[in-house]
């Protein structure tokens, strides 16, 4: 159920790396915006933005709750995905190909970082 080509965060997140440009998408993980309920706003940093690994990026708010949106690795913001402004629902409907944010990772990046499988064994 979990794509094997994301890296995932004990809090949720994935991380989506892409090697013909060195940066990753971010976004979370379907468990996550089931246990959110129906998402209805999405904040997000600004475009340069630089942050830490484990470092509150920006909240996301359903009817339920509002939670905080940790960093999986290190980085600068490159992009903010702004569908998600107009349409936060996206991360309910596809999860895993809703980003949240682009960023490009700085250092090493991906210790503690779970694979899929590791992942799934987490949320069970």
């Amino acid at each position: 159920m979990y794509p094997t080509d994301l890296k995932y965060t004990r809090d949720h997140e994935w991380l989506r790396f892409d090697d013909s440009n060195g940066e990753a998408a971010v976004g979370i993980t379907d468990f996550a915006q089931a246990q959110l309920g129906d998402v209805v706003f999405v904040e997000l940093p600004a475009v340069g933005r630089v942050l830490k690994q484990g470092e509150v990026f920006g909240t996301i708010e359903s009817v339920k709750a509002v939670s905080e949106l940790f960093m999986p690795v290190s980085g600068e913001v490159t992009a903010v995905n702004p569908a998600l402004a107009r349409a936060p629902e996206q991360v309910n409907q596809t999860a895993h190909d809703a980003w949240m944010i682009r960023i490009r990772p700085s250092g090493g990046g991906d210790e503690g970082l779970l694979d899929a499988a590791a992942y799934e064994s987490l949320i069970k």
